[in-house]
């Protein structure tokens, strides 16, 4: 349940031409989520709420066209952009909603796209500077349509702290099974896979997690921050400079920081770099001395105790189990 006695709210988007194999798919994935962790909590489990959102033909904000309950008011915590069976949505289509969905990540929701849904999610800017993946037969021509989005149709699931986007048609399953993995933690998630006979490929190890962020805590200030510091100019930041941008005293910064992330400033940045850093690890021969620096360690060892105190594992470790590339 959310802070507020609410079930936890995932959105789906059923923009023209969306894939309803995936919507109610998804549909599906997550009522099996919440009945298994409803089993587990002896009747008392997370609540899992599933609403679904229809464009406006008049141009106004979605509206609401399916909810498990209808009686409550939405509060989002994810909203799904699914995938598409035909041509990516047209530019028009998707800004059309942009302002909804930047509306939305404001407040905290977190943004996820499958596929075609990538397109949907560029036209709101917010993957500007960011990495992002879409099917790879749509990798051009979603390159060509925002430039400033940094395209890597190798990898299945992109997830960047606030955003998530995954790659083929059905990467919805993946992403579901994500999704499962934050709202209700990974027992859940395995339990969900395992019904559900689909490979959950070792998800329930640490160094496969990413770091996954509290955003939907309410406080503007702080999220105004985290947004920031999904930016590389955030993560190197002071906390001064933190608590300059958010408008707050540093002892109040850090206090709101703390309470509504349940991190320190400084604990929150070592994720946010060890999570480039494994990325680099990963798909670049780069030297570990030069992937430190890359993240602001000017100081080897340090930035190797901090990998090896967030994933388990050393950089060198984690490079040799999950590197694309020969180690340098």
């Amino acid at each position: 349940m959310t802070d507020k006695g609410q079930p936890v709210e995932v959105g789906i988007l059923v923009y023209p031409g969306a894939q309803l194999a995936a919507v109610y798919g998804l549909t599906d994935l997550f009522a099996v989520a919440k009945r298994l962790a409803t089993a587990r909590g002896g009747g008392t489990g997370t609540a899992l709420r599933v609403s679904h959102f229809a464009p406006d033909v008049s141009g106004g904000a979605p509206t609401c066209s399916f909810d498990t309950d209808p009686e409550l008011d939405h509060r989002l915590v994810a909203m799904i952009l699914p995938p598409s069976l035909g041509a990516p949505p047209r530019p028009e289509s998707a800004n059309a909603l942009a302002g909804w969905l930047r509306e939305l990540h404001s407040g905290g929701t977190l943004l996820c796209s499958i596929c075609a849904g990538a397109f949907v999610l560029g036209g709101t800017g917010l993957l500007a500077g960011r990495a992002a993946t879409t099917h790879w037969s749509y990798a051009e021509a979603f390159a060509s349509r925002f430039p400033e989005v940094r395209v890597d149709v190798d990898k299945l699931i992109i997830e960047d702290g606030d955003i998530i986007t995954a790659g083929g048609l059905l990467a919805w399953t993946d992403l579901g099974l994500k999704l499962v993995d934050r709202l209700l933690g990974p027992t859940v998630m395995l339990q969900t896979a395992r019904f559900l006979l689909v490979d959950p490929a070792g998800r329930e190890q640490r160094f496969y997690s990413s770091f996954s962020p509290r955003l939907h805590h309410g406080d503007a200030a702080i999220l105004k921050v985290q947004h920031w510091l999904q930016t590389q100019e955030g993560w190197r930041s002071t906390v001064p400079a933190m608590a300059a941008h958010a408008g707050l005293t540093e002892r109040t910064f850090m206090r709101r920081f703390r309470k509504a992330t349940g991190l320190k400033p400084t604990e929150y940045c070592q994720r946010l770099r060890v999570g480039k850093a494994r990325e680099m690890l990963e798909f670049t021969g780069r030297s570990v001395d030069e992937i430190a620096w890359s993240v602001g360690y000017g100081d080897t060892s340090s930035f190797r105790k901090v990998f090896y105190k967030v994933m388990g594992l050393s950089p060198g470790e984690y490079r040799r189990r999950f590197g694309v590339k020969a180690s340098t």
